[in-house]
């Protein structure tokens, strides 16, 4: 399989990291093509690629993690499409074992990152939080929603691209995406070193973030998860207020027909978001036909 895989690194002036990693990935993987795509650096990350004899792509500007992710997809020659950070807190030994997955059978295989690996416990406590939450969503376990190392066969994944944020929750919109779709994931468990350099994620600003994108992809791929509960909710309100006012005053108000109406019109965007979701895989599937 290291014949039909390429390596795909977002990278952001990530020159000092990069010379140390492509090495290490050219001596393991001599086969495999690797192509660093600069998401507008200052600094020599391209040149850094060029000479070390990688595919290197450049972004004018920074247009994010994401939209470099996108760039690689499309570039990659290979079946098999491993993506990973170019800081280096992630191993090249663990990607055999990535590609292992893949021959099995699955079709997304993400590197799970065990407690430790998280820089610090408000980290460790919101990653936790939205992989309950993710999971919750899409019905399937999620151990690791927003790792950026993780192998994808190629031909699926590029169906997902124009789903794809430009930011650093691609992992997010496409973990939910090929669980909805129906394609096999598997988790290995990792363990992430310490990155060189400054983070580029922001905990409250980007968290806030994730935590969005996670109800919009639900609402979208999931959707009758995201609107049966709030329409029970309403439902649950409404009539415990009706309860409450009928033992009190033996009289109906406004209210809590305002939230019976309110769980029934919730209810059925919920049925139609199901039809529109539907519908949006059709084209998906009809490709696997072809």
């Amino acid at each position: 399989m290291t014949s039909t895989f390429s390596i795909v690194l977002p990278a952001h002036n990530e020159a000092v990291n990069l010379p140390i990693l492509l090495r290490r990935l050219k001596q393991q993987f001599r086969d495999a093509e690797i192509v660093v795509v600069d998401d507008g650096s200052g600094d020599k990350t391209s040149e850094v690629a060029i000479h070390e004899g990688v595919m290197s792509i450049r972004h004018p500007r920074r247009l994010g993690n994401g939209a470099a992710i996108k760039t690689g997809a499309r570039h990659a020659k290979g079946e098999i499409v491993v993506f990973m950070d170019a800081d280096g807190q992630h191993d090249p030994a663990d990607i055999p074992r990535l590609l292992e997955k893949i021959a099995e059978g699955y079709y997304m295989v993400v590197g799970a990152r065990t407690g430790r690996s998280h820089a610090s416990f408000g980290r460790r406590i919101a990653n936790g939080f939205y992989n309950r939450l993710a999971s919750i969503m899409t019905g399937y376990r999620i151990l690791d929603l927003t790792s950026g190392f993780r192998a994808v066969r190629a031909k699926e994944f590029r169906k997902f691209l124009y789903l794809l944020p430009n930011g650093f929750s691609y992992p997010t919109t496409s973990t939910m995406a090929f669980f909805r779709a129906g394609y096999p994931v598997a988790y290995v468990p990792i363990t992430a070193g310490k990155r060189s350099g400054k983070s580029k994620i922001r905990l409250l600003r980007d968290g806030a973030r994730f935590f969005l994108i996670i109800m919009k992809i639900g609402a979208l791929f999931s959707p009758m998860r995201f609107f049966l509960p709030i329409s029970a909710f309403l439902f649950s309100s409404g009539a415990g207020l009706y309860a409450y006012n009928y033992y009190t005053q033996a009289r109906f108000t406004n209210m809590s027909l305002l939230l019976f109406m309110s769980a029934l019109f919730t209810f059925l965007i919920g049925i139609v978001s199901e039809q529109v979701s539907s519908l949006h895989y059709r084209g998906i599937e009809d490709s696997d036909g072809k």
